[in-house]
């Protein structure tokens, strides 16, 4: 969708009002928006990687790494692993915790744990392609990617990763490090989702019952341990088994029950390992989930309560108007003055059908008003057919909802298009009348990031003020 002013077109956010359509069983799986490109990936992840060797002992039992690396490569074997061009390693590390997981471009890790609580081959496989989903849709930059909403966009994304550091030690520098607690492997419902449907997939190429992999974290979730760090840093998204049943369905007809035979061997071989070593931790890592730093986008609690309570906050600064003022995350560019004005990170803006598209953002403006449609709802709906006439493919998503912008009633309504990242977009537009005509913001991000960047999109309509 295209909202042009400023020789710029936007695409936007829709707040609490905005959502996207839950993926259906069979629908194609493919990563989402990502400013990493899959080379970082693996950078990211061999870098990391070195990291956890350095803090948990390797297992010393030659015949439970064989097995693990035997179960792993079956799996990767398999199309989608296979297609995805990542090169996949599996370490048995002898730490008590019921985990596992996978950095970005393919190193995984397995926990004695987790190779003591699952009850069969398919169980583990369950897991093992699982996590190798993650790796193949590429969630973990995806997730470093819309970290707290704007944080590495705030900063430009291009220049966070330029320059003679890696990668890895940039996003380290931020706190966003990818180690076993790591905050940008803390997924969403969505990527579970998406996660359970590939391995699934995986499985059933491979001969396991896909359904073990749902039993397993059901499983888990009914144990009473909800402290388990795997079910912290993956979230159930709800009728798992019946969500993969569901998957199956859509699948060729196969015959599952594979089982390699040595399932039974590892269970003895486990039971006869040495008592866990934690090796002393690296100087800096704590263990627990590392905050990101410099974040201009505050937790949902933190969100001012007014505009009259919203000084401009660390790591935001504040741009002044024609009859009104706003707070905004630094690091990001202010282009036009007066009351016309984009605000966007560097990094948020490309270049599409030649055009200026912004994938992240914020838009001001004035609508002028038709003589006699002079309240707020009349000037909202022809703001509104004037977006739709421009663009097509424009939707509008339902009623709009009232809303309070600094200390006047305003009106927030969604419209629906496409994003320049790909995928949909679900244009948040709030209004408000003035006397020179109606106030507008519009407030821009991909719709699969909108419950993420939220709370940063709040923050900044709770600072505005009118003069």
């Amino acid at each position: 969708m295209l909202l042009r002013r400023v020789a710029a077109a936007f695409v936007t956010l829709g707040l609490a009002a905005a959502g996207f359509a839950a993926r259906r069983p069979g629908d194609p799986l493919k990563p989402g928006f990502n400013l990493f490109s899959k080379q970082q990936d693996i950078e990211v992840g061999q870098e990391n990687a070195k990291q956890v060797l350095a803090q948990y002992e390797v297992v010393q039992n030659k015949f439970l790494q064989d097995y693990v690396q035997r179960l792993g490569q079956k799996l990767a074997a398999q199309s989608d692993a296979a297609k995805s061009g990542f090169q996949f390693t599996f370490t048995v590390l002898n730490v008590d915790e019921i985990n596992a997981y996978a950095l970005p471009g393919g190193p995984m890790f397995i926990y004695t744990g987790l190779l003591k609580a699952v009850d069969n081959e398919a169980q583990l496989a369950g897991v093992m392609g699982h996590e190798m989903a993650h790796v193949i849709l590429r969630h973990g930059t995806h997730e470093a990617t819309k970290a707290t909403g704007i944080q590495l966009l705030a900063g430009g994304l291009g220049a966070m990763l330029g320059g003679g550091s890696s990668a890895a030690g940039k996003l380290a520098q931020a706190g966003l490090g990818l180690t076993a607690n790591s905050f940008i492997l803390k997924f969403s419902r969505d990527a579970e989702t998406e996660a359970d449907a590939m391995g699934a997939h995986m499985m059933a190429d491979a001969g396991y019952d896909p359904v073990q992999m749902a039993k397993f974290f059901e499983k888990l979730a009914g144990s009473g341990q909800q402290q388990l760090q795997i079910l912290s840093d993956h979230p159930n998204p709800g009728n798992r088994d019946a969500a993969i049943v569901a998957e199956m369905r859509t699948l060729p007809a196969g015959k599952y029950g594979y089982e390699s035979g040595d399932f039974a061997r590892a269970k003895k071989e486990l039971a006869a390992l040495p008592k866990p070593v934690k090796k002393p931790q690296p100087s800096g890592t704590s263990g627990d989930t590392p905050a990101p730093s410099g974040s201009g986008a505050p937790a949902s609690g933190n969100t001012p309560a007014s505009s009259s309570q919203a000084p401009v906050a660390s790591g935001w600064q504040e741009y002044r108007g024609t009859g009104f003022s706003l707070n905004y995350p630094q690091g990001w560019q202010a282009e036009g003055s007066g009351s016309d004005v984009t605000l966007a990170p560097r990094d948020g803006v490309v270049s599409k059908n030649g055009s200026t598209q912004v994938g992240f953002g914020a838009l001001i403006s004035t609508f002028r008003t038709k003589q006699g449609r002079a309240t707020l709802q009349a000037a909202t709906d022809d703001l509104v057919a004037q977006i739709r006439k421009e663009n097509p493919s424009a939707t509008q998503a339902g009623a709009s909802e009232s809303v309070r912008v600094g200390g006047l009633n305003g009106l927030l309504t969604t419209i629906r298009g496409e994003s320049p990242f790909g995928g949909m977009e679900a244009d948040a537009l709030v209004t408000v009348l003035r006397p020179g005509g109606l106030f507008y913001m519009v407030w821009i991000a991909p719709e699969k990031d909108a419950a993420r960047v939220e709370p940063s999109f709040r923050q900044m309509l709770n600072s505005v003020k009118f003069q």
